[in-house]
């Protein structure tokens, strides 16, 4: 059956098709029905009020749904909401439909067959916002009352993910796992250049928002075994175990990287973008393991070359 309350944010350019959606929807009985003829309306509106499913023809002018479903992650991101994104596409073709999986969209409706595709599309789109929208929730209680437990100081208060000591515990834990088990352990240490800049320009709270952010985004870029947590005032580390050093090398980490400098952070002050440096350690059981923290100072002391070259900077500890 479908949901009554779903919002829906339908976007086309032609008033006709937008028509035929609405009265198909309101049919089957969705009452939360809303409208946009353009990309840059429906931007408007969702940052109004999100819309948990939006329906948006892949051609139109000015923006078209591609850059769309980018806008839209961006903004789900900054409100940890998550929209279900499906376009209507009389394009064909696997190559054309991995592009646009890449760029986050959730499905898609043939133009010629929607009349029959349509309703069945919706209602998949609501059992999985309703799913990814109540996990969202529920990750937000724990993060707050992960919060909480300040007296055991292992969470950082402002982006609710592990702190530096909870960093060296894991860290600690992962070497003794190489020590006895075998395998490779990464250290990657991230730093966001340009943090003071966006400060002194923005003030605390974009700052704030920022740091908050690229929590979130490294959550979503790294593997759920990986251990994440924000280890001083602009750097972040991660902890990542595998069975091969060769697959702990600068170009695995390549996507982090990207997924950190080539997509901007939306702010109260609208979008901005950061400089994030990356230095990497890899170490195996073929090596006297170090004490964390001292792995961990060692790494950070590449941050500067990270930032100076624009590239994954690799250490080997003295």
């Amino acid at each position: 059956m479908p949901n009554p309350q779903l919002s829906i944010l339908v976007v086309d350019d032609t008033k006709f098709s937008s028509a035929v959606i609405g009265h198909t929807l309101s049919q089957a009985g969705y009452n939360d029905i809303r409208f946009a003829s353009s990309a840059v309306d429906a931007l408007r509106m969702h940052e109004e009020r999100a819309a948990s499913v939006m329906v948006a023809d892949w051609l139109m002018p000015e923006m078209d749904g591609l850059e769309l479903t980018t806008r839209i992650r961006q903004l789900d991101e900054q409100t940890d909401h998550y929209t279900y994104v499906v376009l209507l596409t009389a394009r064909e073709g696997d190559n054309v439909l991995s592009e646009a999986f890449d760029r986050g969209v959730d499905d898609f409706i043939s133009k010629s067959a929607m009349n029959e595709q349509l309703l069945p599309r919706i209602f998949a789109a609501d059992r999985t916002s309703q799913l990814i929208n109540r996990l969202l929730d529920e990750n937000r209680l724990l993060a707050t009352n992960n919060a909480q437990l300040e007296e055991h100081n292992l969470v950082d208060r402002l982006t609710a993910i592990g702190n530096r000591r909870y960093l060296l515990q894991r860290l600690s834990d992962a070497l003794r796992s190489v020590e006895s088990r075998g395998g490779a352990c990464c250290l990657v240490v991230m730093g966001v250049q340009n943090l003071p800049t966006l400060h002194e320009r923005f003030g605390d709270l974009v700052q704030q928002e920022v740091l908050r952010g690229t929590a979130r985004r490294l959550q979503q870029l790294v593997r759920p075994t990986d251990v994440i947590a924000r280890v001083d005032s602009n750097a972040f580390a991660i902890v990542t175990l595998a069975e091969e050093a060769a697959d702990l090398k600068p170009a695995s980490f390549r996507r982090l990287h990207d997924g950190l400098n080539l997509k901007a952070f939306k702010t109260s002050d609208g979008y901005l973008s950061i400089r994030a440096g990356m230095a990497i350690c890899t170490l195996t059981d073929k090596q006297a393991l170090p004490d964390p923290q001292v792995m961990l100072e060692q790494v950070e002391a590449k941050l500067s070359e990270a930032y100076e070259t624009n590239l994954i900077t690799e250490t080997r500890l003295s």
